[in-house]
Protein backbone atom coordinates (compact mmCIF):
# COMPACT_ATOMS: atom_id res chain seq x y z
CA UNK A 1 0.00 0.00 0.00
CA UNK A 2 1.35 3.29 -1.33
CA UNK A 3 3.10 5.37 1.73
CA UNK A 4 0.66 8.25 1.70
CA UNK A 5 -1.96 5.61 3.34
CA UNK A 6 -0.16 4.93 6.62
CA UNK A 7 -1.71 5.91 9.21
CA UNK A 8 -0.31 7.76 12.44
CA UNK A 9 0.30 5.65 15.10
CA UNK A 10 -2.09 6.84 17.88
CA UNK A 11 -2.23 5.82 21.53
CA UNK A 12 -5.65 4.73 22.53
CA UNK A 13 -6.83 4.25 25.82
CA UNK A 14 -9.34 1.06 26.55
CA UNK A 15 -12.82 1.79 27.85
CA UNK A 16 -13.91 1.54 31.15
CA UNK A 17 -17.18 0.48 33.16
CA UNK A 18 -19.24 3.37 34.26
CA UNK A 19 -21.57 1.63 36.12
CA UNK A 20 -24.48 1.99 33.60
CA UNK A 21 -25.54 1.83 29.86
CA UNK A 22 -22.87 2.26 27.27
CA UNK A 23 -23.16 5.68 25.28
CA UNK A 24 -21.49 4.56 21.94
CA UNK A 25 -21.21 7.03 18.68
CA UNK A 26 -21.01 5.38 15.30
CA UNK A 27 -19.04 7.74 13.46
CA UNK A 28 -16.98 8.39 10.01
CA UNK A 29 -16.76 11.88 8.96
CA UNK A 30 -15.96 9.91 5.59
CA UNK A 31 -19.83 8.40 4.02
CA UNK A 32 -20.12 5.23 2.64
CA UNK A 33 -18.38 3.44 5.18
CA UNK A 34 -20.93 1.25 6.16
CA UNK A 35 -21.78 3.75 9.49
CA UNK A 36 -25.88 3.62 9.55
CA UNK A 37 -25.44 -0.24 8.18
CA UNK A 38 -23.09 -0.45 11.78
CA UNK A 39 -25.81 1.61 13.66
CA UNK A 40 -28.91 -0.38 12.59
CA UNK A 41 -27.83 -4.11 12.60
CA UNK A 42 -25.42 -3.74 16.06
CA UNK A 43 -28.72 -2.21 17.39
CA UNK A 44 -30.69 -5.16 16.96
CA UNK A 45 -28.08 -8.06 17.57
CA UNK A 46 -27.48 -6.37 20.79
CA UNK A 47 -31.19 -6.09 21.19
CA UNK A 48 -31.35 -10.01 19.48
CA UNK A 49 -29.03 -10.88 22.32
CA UNK A 50 -30.87 -9.51 25.22
CA UNK A 51 -29.40 -6.31 25.58
CA UNK A 52 -32.68 -2.98 25.81
CA UNK A 53 -31.44 -0.65 23.41
CA UNK A 54 -31.93 2.86 22.59
CA UNK A 55 -30.58 3.99 18.72
CA UNK A 56 -30.45 7.29 18.66
CA UNK A 57 -30.49 8.64 14.49
CA UNK A 58 -28.68 11.69 14.60
CA UNK A 59 -28.69 12.03 10.59
CA UNK A 60 -30.73 14.06 8.93
CA UNK A 61 -30.95 11.68 6.29
CA UNK A 62 -33.03 9.94 8.53
CA UNK A 63 -31.55 5.88 6.92
CA UNK A 64 -31.45 4.64 10.55
CA UNK A 65 -34.84 5.98 11.03
CA UNK A 66 -36.29 3.73 8.03
CA UNK A 67 -33.76 0.83 8.39
CA UNK A 68 -35.80 -0.32 11.57
CA UNK A 69 -38.86 0.02 10.22
CA UNK A 70 -40.47 3.45 10.66
CA UNK A 71 -42.05 6.30 8.15
CA UNK A 72 -40.13 9.34 8.29
CA UNK A 73 -43.24 11.21 7.10
CA UNK A 74 -45.60 10.00 10.28
CA UNK A 75 -43.52 10.42 13.01
CA UNK A 76 -44.66 13.64 15.26
CA UNK A 77 -41.60 13.68 17.60
CA UNK A 78 -37.66 13.35 16.28
CA UNK A 79 -34.54 14.30 17.41
CA UNK A 80 -34.90 17.87 16.00
CA UNK A 81 -38.19 18.54 18.18
CA UNK A 82 -36.34 17.23 21.23
CA UNK A 83 -33.08 19.14 20.19
CA UNK A 84 -35.42 22.21 20.15
CA UNK A 85 -37.14 21.76 22.98
CA UNK A 86 -40.66 21.15 21.36
CA UNK A 87 -40.91 17.48 22.84
CA UNK A 88 -39.38 15.75 25.89
CA UNK A 89 -37.17 12.47 25.91
CA UNK A 90 -39.50 10.33 25.98
CA UNK A 91 -41.90 11.77 23.32
CA UNK A 92 -39.47 11.32 21.40
CA UNK A 93 -38.58 7.28 21.75
CA UNK A 94 -40.34 4.74 19.07
CA UNK A 95 -40.79 1.41 19.23
CA UNK A 96 -38.49 -0.17 16.10
CA UNK A 97 -39.61 -4.01 14.67
CA UNK A 98 -37.03 -5.20 16.99
CA UNK A 99 -37.82 -6.38 20.03
CA UNK A 100 -35.99 -4.66 23.37
CA UNK A 101 -35.05 -1.83 20.37
CA UNK A 102 -36.61 1.59 20.93
CA UNK A 103 -35.20 4.52 17.98
CA UNK A 104 -35.17 8.34 18.25
CA UNK A 105 -36.02 8.97 14.92
CA UNK A 106 -34.45 11.44 12.50
CA UNK A 107 -35.78 13.42 9.33
CA UNK A 108 -34.61 15.92 6.96
CA UNK A 109 -35.64 18.91 9.54
CA UNK A 110 -32.43 18.08 11.59
CA UNK A 111 -30.45 19.46 8.61
CA UNK A 112 -31.65 22.67 10.35
CA UNK A 113 -30.91 22.17 13.56
CA UNK A 114 -27.23 22.91 13.41
CA UNK A 115 -28.13 27.05 12.62
CA UNK A 116 -30.89 26.83 15.35
CA UNK A 117 -28.88 25.73 17.78
CA UNK A 118 -25.76 28.60 17.32
CA UNK A 119 -27.85 30.93 19.30
CA UNK A 120 -27.94 28.67 22.62
CA UNK A 121 -26.60 28.07 25.60
CA UNK A 122 -24.28 24.75 26.07
CA UNK A 123 -25.32 24.02 22.47
CA UNK A 124 -22.72 21.53 22.41
CA UNK A 125 -24.49 19.82 25.49
CA UNK A 126 -27.99 19.68 24.65
CA UNK A 127 -28.10 15.75 23.70
CA UNK A 128 -26.16 14.88 26.29
CA UNK A 129 -28.59 16.67 29.09
CA UNK A 130 -31.24 14.35 26.99
CA UNK A 131 -29.33 11.15 27.33
CA UNK A 132 -28.74 11.38 31.19
CA UNK A 133 -32.58 11.34 31.78
CA UNK A 134 -32.27 7.40 30.59
CA UNK A 135 -30.14 6.36 32.80
CA UNK A 136 -30.85 3.09 33.95
CA UNK A 137 -33.14 2.60 31.44
CA UNK A 138 -31.05 0.98 28.13
CA UNK A 139 -27.67 -1.52 28.70
CA UNK A 140 -26.81 0.61 25.20
CA UNK A 141 -27.46 3.52 23.69
CA UNK A 142 -26.32 3.78 20.11
CA UNK A 143 -26.08 6.74 18.14
CA UNK A 144 -25.83 7.28 14.30
CA UNK A 145 -23.81 10.64 13.28
CA UNK A 146 -24.16 12.60 10.59
CA UNK A 147 -20.90 11.76 8.06
CA UNK A 148 -19.50 15.24 8.60
CA UNK A 149 -17.92 17.23 11.33
CA UNK A 150 -20.68 19.74 12.55
CA UNK A 151 -22.36 20.49 15.51
CA UNK A 152 -24.50 17.50 15.32
CA UNK A 153 -21.36 15.18 15.46
CA UNK A 154 -19.94 17.30 18.60
CA UNK A 155 -23.63 16.67 20.16
CA UNK A 156 -23.31 13.01 19.83
CA UNK A 157 -19.43 12.67 20.73
CA UNK A 158 -20.01 15.06 24.00
CA UNK A 159 -23.17 12.92 25.40
CA UNK A 160 -20.81 9.40 24.18
CA UNK A 161 -19.08 7.26 26.25
CA UNK A 162 -17.20 5.80 23.55
CA UNK A 163 -16.98 6.14 19.67
CA UNK A 164 -16.92 3.31 17.49
CA UNK A 165 -15.24 3.87 13.96
CA UNK A 166 -16.21 1.85 11.07
CA UNK A 167 -13.79 1.49 8.00
CA UNK A 168 -14.46 0.73 4.87
CA UNK A 169 -12.14 -1.85 3.21
CA UNK A 170 -11.23 -0.04 0.37
CA UNK A 171 -8.19 2.21 -0.83
CA UNK A 172 -9.70 5.67 0.20
CA UNK A 173 -11.24 4.32 3.40
CA UNK A 174 -8.92 4.89 4.87
CA UNK A 175 -8.51 8.84 4.75
CA UNK A 176 -11.32 9.52 7.46
CA UNK A 177 -9.58 7.70 10.47
CA UNK A 178 -6.88 10.07 11.05
CA UNK A 179 -9.43 12.99 11.22
CA UNK A 180 -11.78 11.22 13.53
CA UNK A 181 -9.35 10.39 15.52
CA UNK A 182 -8.14 14.21 15.92
CA UNK A 183 -11.57 14.96 16.51
CA UNK A 184 -12.25 12.63 19.61
CA UNK A 185 -8.89 14.01 20.98
CA UNK A 186 -10.43 17.63 20.21
CA UNK A 187 -13.91 16.66 22.04
CA UNK A 188 -11.86 15.15 24.83
CA UNK A 189 -9.77 18.23 25.69
CA UNK A 190 -12.99 20.91 25.62
CA UNK A 191 -16.02 18.97 26.19
CA UNK A 192 -16.15 15.15 27.14
CA UNK A 193 -12.53 13.94 29.17
CA UNK A 194 -14.12 10.72 29.30
CA UNK A 195 -14.38 9.92 25.47
CA UNK A 196 -12.68 7.20 24.43
CA UNK A 197 -12.20 4.94 21.50
CA UNK A 198 -14.99 1.64 21.64
CA UNK A 199 -12.57 0.58 18.71
CA UNK A 200 -12.60 0.34 14.72
CA UNK A 201 -14.70 -2.29 12.98
CA UNK A 202 -14.04 -2.89 9.33
CA UNK A 203 -16.96 -2.87 6.86
CA UNK A 204 -17.40 -4.11 3.37
CA UNK A 205 -14.74 -6.54 3.03
CA UNK A 206 -14.03 -8.41 0.00
CA UNK A 207 -11.87 -12.04 0.63
CA UNK A 208 -11.33 -11.44 -3.08
CA UNK A 209 -9.11 -8.46 -2.90
CA UNK A 210 -5.63 -7.65 -2.38
CA UNK A 211 -6.79 -4.30 -1.09
CA UNK A 212 -9.10 -5.27 1.55
CA UNK A 213 -6.38 -7.47 2.76
CA UNK A 214 -4.02 -4.83 2.74
CA UNK A 215 -6.00 -2.23 4.70
CA UNK A 216 -6.91 -4.34 7.39
CA UNK A 217 -3.11 -5.15 8.08
CA UNK A 218 -1.86 -2.04 7.69
CA UNK A 219 -4.61 -0.98 10.36
CA UNK A 220 -4.18 -3.45 13.02
CA UNK A 221 -0.30 -2.33 12.76
CA UNK A 222 -1.00 0.85 13.92
CA UNK A 223 -4.25 0.15 16.27
CA UNK A 224 -4.49 -3.58 17.02
CA UNK A 225 -5.69 -3.44 20.58
CA UNK A 226 -8.91 -1.29 19.50
CA UNK A 227 -9.64 -3.38 16.78
CA UNK A 228 -12.58 -6.00 17.12
CA UNK A 229 -11.97 -9.21 15.39
CA UNK A 230 -15.28 -9.16 13.69
CA UNK A 231 -15.10 -7.92 10.29
CA UNK A 232 -18.48 -6.98 8.24
CA UNK A 233 -18.42 -8.93 4.83
CA UNK A 234 -20.11 -7.38 1.47
CA UNK A 235 -23.25 -8.76 1.18
CA UNK A 236 -25.80 -8.58 -0.83
CA UNK A 237 -28.60 -9.20 1.78
CA UNK A 238 -27.21 -6.31 4.02
CA UNK A 239 -27.70 -3.88 1.49
CA UNK A 240 -31.56 -5.25 0.52
CA UNK A 241 -32.08 -5.17 3.95
CA UNK A 242 -32.88 -1.63 4.59
CA UNK A 243 -35.17 -0.95 1.51
CA UNK A 244 -37.89 -3.56 3.68
CA UNK A 245 -37.24 -1.55 6.67
CA UNK A 246 -35.72 -4.79 8.57
CA UNK A 247 -32.28 -5.03 10.23
CA UNK A 248 -30.06 -8.15 8.90
CA UNK A 249 -30.99 -10.33 11.53
CA UNK A 250 -35.07 -9.98 11.01
CA UNK A 251 -34.53 -9.57 7.07
CA UNK A 252 -32.35 -12.71 6.37
CA UNK A 253 -30.84 -14.57 10.03
CA UNK A 254 -28.73 -16.73 8.44
CA UNK A 255 -27.21 -14.87 5.82
CA UNK A 256 -23.09 -13.48 6.30
CA UNK A 257 -24.11 -10.48 6.91
CA UNK A 258 -26.24 -11.25 10.02
CA UNK A 259 -24.07 -13.83 11.55
CA UNK A 260 -21.11 -11.13 11.33
CA UNK A 261 -23.50 -8.71 13.19
CA UNK A 262 -24.19 -11.53 15.69
CA UNK A 263 -20.70 -11.43 16.49
CA UNK A 264 -19.51 -7.92 16.60
CA UNK A 265 -22.74 -7.83 19.30
CA UNK A 266 -21.29 -10.10 21.11
CA UNK A 267 -17.63 -8.58 20.92
CA UNK A 268 -18.94 -5.38 22.04
CA UNK A 269 -21.06 -6.59 25.16
CA UNK A 270 -17.78 -9.30 26.09
CA UNK A 271 -15.52 -5.93 26.04
CA UNK A 272 -17.59 -4.08 28.20
CA UNK A 273 -17.56 -6.88 30.71
CA UNK A 274 -13.47 -7.51 30.44
CA UNK A 275 -12.78 -4.47 31.62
Amino acid sequence: MRNNYRIIKVELTCRKDRGMGRIIAITNQKGGVGKTTTAINLSACLAEAGQRVLTVDFDPQGNTTSGLGLEKGNIDNTVYELLMGECTVDECINPSVQERLDVMPSDVDLAGAEIELLDMEEKESILKKNMELLEGKYDFIIIDCPPSLNLLTINALTAANTVLVPIQCEYYALEGLSQVLKTVNLVQKKLNPSLEVEGVVFTMYDSRTNLSLEVVENVKEHLNENIYKTIIPRNVRLAEAPSYGMPINLYDSRSSGAESYRLLAAEVISRGEEI
